[in-house]
């Protein structure tokens, strides 16, 4: 329990640099060629008259899961999400001058802001069970699905939010 502890407040205050005005949509893929795609809207994505998710599987407390590949580890609860990736072909931008810390392995959406890259000394690899492609989990407006090109999380109420894969990310 000590580590989910670390994890949390990890969770809480990764979000070095963030700017909640940016809006940007960037995908950065192998070889530095950038271009933007168009993630689908799902089912998970849509708002229920709660003010929930609508995601297969809502929990209420911090909760870990992992892609099926392993290569991706999340945790989600009604303030954030955060995936971070263990191997990946592309960088991240350069780190913010006000990040002492590990920097872009993985990315954070906090409900109702933008996602940005995570500045953290901890990481959210290895913690829970898998989420199955096609399918989702949420926490509040928070949403997060597992698919075989990445996991996609974002804010069900603002649309803003991230995809991250080995090939590619892109934060919206």
């Amino acid at each position: 329990m000590p580590a989910l502890a670390v994890i949390a407040a990890a969770v809480a205050l990764a979000a070095c640099g963030t700017d909640s005005t940016s809006t940007s949509t960037v995908t950065e893929t192998v070889g530095g060629s950038t271009s933007s795609t168009t993630q689908p809207t799902s089912e998970s994505t849509a708002t229920t008259g709660d003010g929930s998710s609508g995601a297969d599987r809502t929990v209420t407390e911090l909760t870990g899961f992992t892609s099926p590949t392993g290569n991706i580890g999340c945790y989600i609860d009604r303030r954030s999400v955060r995936c971070d990736i263990g191997d990946r072909d592309w960088s991240p931008p350069k780190a913010p001058k006000s990040c002492m810390l590990d920097y872009g392995q993985g990315i954070e959406l906090r409900a109702g802001g933008s996602a940005d890259f995570v500045c953290a000394g901890d990481t959210a690899l290895g913690g829970g069970e898998v989420l199955d492609y096609g399918t989702s989990i949420g926490a509040g407006l928070l949403v997060c699905e597992s698919e075989e090109s990445g996991m996609s999380c974002r804010d069900a109420e603002s649309g803003r939010g991230f995809t991250i894969s080995k090939q590619s990310y892109e934060i919206f």
